[in-house]
């Protein structure tokens, strides 16, 4: 068996307020002909086909093509992430299966696996544990008990099924030890919201989604990560999908045994159970992160090579330039973010603003906003304007 591991496509998304659609279509053209290239049997998706639970129509339009085109190839297994609306995602599920489209959003279905050859494909929607563990006969609440619950039935379904039957889990959820990113949702309003990777045990592969960075974790686990970075925080990431090939017939019992969970991403996989190749995604705009003054940034020929690059910018001027962003537009046209950090500035106090500024008279106060804004009191000028406007104020007030 050989499938195409993905994840967190979040169809729909922004990148500090630009459409990111145009980079998601060229990716699942980039997938289509990757799936029709290696041949594979099966096509993953670990939940988060969209960004939101009400997805703009052309992100609906985007997904109706990506699945349409991959279903020509091979089955898909898809699963509802954190992002998704299960309800609506599930909508036409029974038809698209008779296509090979598994669209699993129902948290009872678990143990009812998607048969391709003699693998098993067990479909884990994203459970949200206030909402499921009563219909799973749960009585402690977190997503580690309802994703226990969710194992065991999927174990107990396993053990009847003849031997060397295959075994793939799809997953969304946040495995304690994996590294996580600015850009993704926190789970822990339904309890708490990490699980360990042994809740996963029994099975050949874990095919996780939510986390956006890819990775190993636990024995026979990994996230394919989102194929797409969705903040400044996966700047180092290798954004990938995973090629998994299934040894059967016991192959899975020898990989957990010996297969080492610190294992780098760029390590090989042992041949044992299963083997792994981390294929690149392409990089439809990278990003970069560049500091110093304005004028150094706007003129440095070394940053010629980020030019086209999404941007965050922090500009370390002793008071902020006034235009900052325009002129940096003017060089990058992508940049999207800026911070400004002026060299030599005080370490922030413990105490609140309030209290900092408490006792202030208005002209204090104000003057008092202009220095902590941009790193320099108001010029004698910049005072007098000041204190026109603070009289005329006072002016006002008295006529009310």
């Amino acid at each position: 068996m050989r499938f195409l591991h993905t994840a967190d496509w979040h169809l729909g998304r922004s990148f500090h307020g630009s459409s990111l659609l145009g980079a998601q279509a060229r990716w699942i053209d980039w997938l289509v002909e990757l799936a029709r290239e290696r041949e594979v049997d099966a096509i993953v998706v670990s939940g988060d086909l969209y960004d939101r639970a009400l997805p703009p129509v052309d992100a609906i339009a985007l997904a109706d093509d990506a699945l349409r085109r991959l279903v020509e190839i091979a089955p898909v297994v898809a699963i509802s992430g954190n992002h998704d609306s299960a309800g609506r995602l599930s909508f036409g599920s029974a038809l698209f299966e008779r296509a090979g489209v598994h669209l699993r959003t129902d948290p009872a279905r678990v143990a009812e696996p998607v048969l391709i050859g003699d693998t098993a494909f067990y479909a884990i929607p994203y459970l949200e544990p206030d909402l499921v563990r009563g219909p799973m006969g749960v009585d402690e609440r977190g997503h580690g008990a309802v994703l226990g619950a969710a194992m065991d039935a999927i174990r107990a379904d396993l053990e009847a099924r003849p031997a060397g039957t295959a075994s793939v889990v799809l997953a969304h959820a946040f495995v304690a030890g994996a590294a996580e990113s600015a850009s993704e949702r926190d789970l822990s309003v339904g309890g708490v919201a990490h699980v360990p990777a042994s809740v996963f045990s029994g099975v050949d592969y874990v095919a996780l989604g939510h986390l956006h960075g890819p990775q190993r974790v636990g024995d026979n686990g990994r996230y394919a990560g989102s194929p797409i970075a969705f903040s400044f925080s996966e700047e180092q990431h290798r954004k990938s999908v995973v090629l998994v090939d299934l040894v059967p017939a016991g192959g899975a019992a020898a990989a957990r045994a010996a297969a080492d969970p610190q294992q780098s991403l760029l390590d090989p996989e042992p041949e044992l159970g299963t083997r792994h190749e981390l294929i690149a995604c392409p990089v439809d705009r990278p990003l970069a992160r560049i500091s110093g003054p304005l004028d150094v940034l706007l003129a440095d020929p070394a940053l010629t090579a980020v030019q086209d690059a999404w941007i965050e910018a922090t500009v370390t001027d002793p008071v902020r330039p006034l235009e900052a962003m325009e002129h940096l537009r003017a060089r990058f046209p992508y940049a999207v973010v800026l911070r400004h950090e002026p060299v030599g500035a005080a370490e922030r106090p413990d105490d609140s603003y309030a209290d900092r500024v408490r006792g202030l008279d208005d002209r204090a106060l104000a003057a008092r906003f202009v220095q902590d804004v941009r790193g320099a009191g108001p010029t004698e000028d910049e005072q007098a304007l000041l204190d026109d406007a603070l009289a005329d104020r006072r002016l006002v007030e008295s006529l009310a």
